[in-house]
């Protein structure tokens, strides 16, 4: 897989991603960006979370049930020293429908340990909390 960044001036860039699709990165402007673009870091945690989403969705349609609603909330901590990697995140899984926890779980710890090539590209500690109609998980 290959991806083509070109620079746009001052922090910003334009990746080409292999699917055709272009995506604007950029710098705050405190550091020389002019914040046209999400920050790499944002993206990277974005990532994270859409690779663990296909995944649960998939096999949560492979065991035959419905999902409503999915949304998630992914939060980061970092290194306080360079290079100020990701050392934990957190994905917190909203769902709505008629779905088993224990189901929804096994689903979450696939994503989580097996099948995310995002989350197992990372050197983070990742934990995962989860919610099903509004009832919450760990």
């Amino acid at each position: 897989m290959k991806t083509k960044l070109s620079w746009e001036g001052k922090m910003r860039f334009e990746a080409k991603t292999p699917s055709g699709h272009t995506v604007t990165l950029d710098a705050a402007p405190e550091v020389g960006g002019e914040d046209r673009g999400a920050r790499p870091t944002e993206l990277l945690l974005s990532a994270t979370g859409a690779c663990s989403g296909i995944d649960i969705v998939e096999i949560l349609r492979k065991m035959r049930l419905t999902v409503e609603d999915f949304d998630m909330e992914i939060s980061g901590e970092r290194a306080e020293d360079h290079p100020r990697r990701f050392t934990r995140v957190h994905i917190h899984y909203k769902l709505t429908g008629d779905l088993p926890e224990e189901k929804v779980r096994r689903a979450v710890e696939l994503s989580r340990d097996k099948y995310c090539s995002v989350s197992q590209s990372l050197n983070a500690e990742i934990l995962t909390s989860f919610e099903i109609n509004g009832n919450r998980y760990e």
